[in-house]
């Protein structure tokens, strides 16, 4: 399944709603989605929130993405990722080329 990497920012009024039911909030709209929660962290710098999940699809990470910020009004911004060895793989295909 692909992996994604949403980045969460706060507004100060997502920060008033944290709280650990809003997080399983979060993480039931995750799998309603067809998402699995590879890991969840706060951060310090540009970005408030890193999570790693799983989505069968891209659509169903944007669907996942537009849900949590109707649900926290936290802006995500959602990645797809490829692991290293597979981008070095692709790298090396498209040098040969």
């Amino acid at each position: 399944m692909p992996v994604f990497l949403m980045f969460g920012k706060y507004n100060a009024d997502a920060l008033k709603g944290v709280s650990p039911e809003r997080t399983k909030k979060a993480v039931e709209i995750i799998g309603q989605h067809g998402g699995k929660v590879i890991s969840m962290y706060a951060v310090l710098g540009e970005h408030d929130l890193v999570f790693t999940l799983h989505f069968p699809s891209t659509e169903k990470a944007m669907a996942a993405s537009v849900g949590l910020n109707m649900l926290t009004g936290i802006s995500f911004t959602t990645s797809p990722v490829v692991e290293v060895e597979q981008f070095d793989r692709m790298i090396s295909e498209v040098k040969s080329l």
